[in-house]
């Protein structure tokens, strides 16, 4: 017996071929060959791409763990976080879709909204809770975009750098060749060559959480 077609089950097979192939394969034509439907069929589902994709991203934040009552703020905005990270590895395609929408999609603004009230419940002033926010942006998702992603910059080379092009540039940029040196190597950072992508993200969040402790306890505000 044939499954029947629901929105359910169109999301759960674009997420399925995202996942399979990257975002930059799916269209509207490749999902109903693996559906194994006609196109028209897809849009008594979804109305065009842009919803599904919107879709596609609410399924996805829904797979983020829900928040788990404590009376520490900060483990629980830190597991959320992580957990949101775990699921955007699962998805690597996700983030691009959450940079590419023009307005939060329900399940983003769901997500947010709790994450507030994690913040207020933890005794977080309104006015403190909208700069943290701010200060956090999208690593509130599980990412971060980072000054030196050289993810774009590497495609297409092969193999090691040229040894004199590299000690050339050691010799005109010497404070950047130094921390490269002396980082923990991960080949597959998004982070940046000799960064351990994972690290580096629970280190600037635990600094983020740290300091937005001291501004409660001290009871700060943005009023001058």
């Amino acid at each position: 017996m044939t499954t029947r077609l629901n929105r359910e089950r169109v999301l759960r097979a674009a997420v399925a071929l995202a996942d399979e192939s990257g975002i930059d394969s799916l269209s509207m034509r490749r999902l109903a060959q693996e559906l194994d439907v006609v196109p028209m069929a897809l849009y008594k589902h979804v109305a065009n791409k842009e919803q599904l994709l919107d879709g596609m991203l609410d399924s996805v934040v829904g797979e983020i763990d829900p928040p788990e009552p404590g009376p520490d703020w900060r483990h629980v905005v830190r597991r959320r976080i992580l957990s949101a990270r775990q699921v955007l590895l699962r998805h690597r395609w996700a983030y691009r879709v959450i940079e590419s929408r023009t307005a939060p999609t329900p399940a983003v603004l769901g997500y947010l909204d709790s994450m507030i009230g994690v913040f207020r419940d933890g005794g977080f002033s309104a006015d403190l809770t909208h700069h943290v926010m701010h200060a956090m942006g999208s690593r509130l998702l599980g990412f971060s975009q980072e000054l030196f992603d050289d993810s774009k910059a590497g495609a297409g080379s092969a193999g090691p750098p040229d040894p004199a092009v590299a000690s050339a540039l050691a010799k005109r940029y010497p404070r950047i060749a130094e921390l490269a040196a002396a980082a923990a190597h991960d080949g597959g950072s998004v982070v940046g060559g000799g960064c351990d992508d994972q690290f580096e993200f629970e280190f600037a969040l635990d600094l983020l959480l740290d300091g937005f402790e001291r501004l409660r306890e001290r009871g700060w505000t943005s009023a001058r």
